[in-house]
């Protein structure tokens, strides 16, 4: 007999060990581009369950390892979109995390600034407290001769 291949044999297949690879990889870049290889899971998948109905509409067209393939496409591509799907979650909350704690110290120095600026306001109305030059006596103030 002459067996066909499924559409999504090769291609569902690559797209799942890709993912995979690509996930991994990006792990070890904080995952800040996980979700490129959940999107190509996401692809892989569809296209094997598409060639799995297809193949269940008319078994004697098609291979039985190309069916196998599908199914080891497919069994990939959803290790990849849970792997990498908990991989992006886990960076997204890292990065609120990190960014609630950056704003919480650029706060604290807003808030350091502001306290110094008070303060150094204070010790400028000092100055402003004394009486002005036209009412000290001259004997009050210091002066100092350079020869």
């Amino acid at each position: 007999m002459n067996y066909n291949k499924l559409p999504a044999d090769p291609n569902a297949l690559i797209l799942g060990i890709v993912s995979l690879v690509v996930g991994f990889v990006g792990c070890c870049c904080y995952g800040l581009f996980a979700f490129i290889p959940i999107a190509l899971s996401i692809v892989g998948l569809v296209m094997a369950n598409k060639s799995l109905k297809e193949f269940d509409q008319n078994q004697p067209a098609y291979s039985p390892q190309s069916r196998n393939n599908v199914v080891i496409a497919k069994a990939l591509n959803i290790i990849s979109i849970v792997i990498n799907s908990i991989i992006f979650i886990f960076v997204v909350i890292v990065f609120i995390v990190y960014r609630t704690l950056i704003s919480q110290d650029v706060f604290k120095k807003y808030k350091n600034i502001q306290e110094i600026e008070q303060y150094e306001f204070e010790a400028d109305s000092i100055y402003n407290d004394f009486e002005s030059f036209e009412e000290i006596d001259s004997n009050e103030i210091d002066t100092t001769r350079i020869k």
